[in-house]
């Protein structure tokens, strides 16, 4: 399995986008400050992840967020509470 996630920063309330194969170890890796992108925004709590059978629809769908302003705010729309 592969896993598209969605990370808020406990210190700035802001969202990251990600994917990964292991998403235990991926959050590890945020709030230990081996990620360059959020290692100024820990600690990062996972709020929200989908799976996928292969590598390349989870990215694809990492990419569609973060490029696509009205797919991520459908999502964010729906998992409204997750992330207050």
């Amino acid at each position: 399995m592969f896993y598209m996630y969605i990370l808020k920063s406990l210190k700035d309330n802001k969202l990251y986008i990600g994917s990964t194969k292991n998403i235990v170890e991926r959050l590890k890796e945020h709030n230990s400050g081996k990620v360059e992108s959020t290692k100024l925004r820990k600690p990062l709590k996972l709020v929200y992840f989908e799976g996928y059978a292969n590598e390349n629809e989870a990215r694809h769908r990492e990419q569609n967020l973060k490029l696509r302003a009205r797919a991520l705010r459908q999502l964010l729309k729906r998992i409204k509470k997750s992330i207050t």
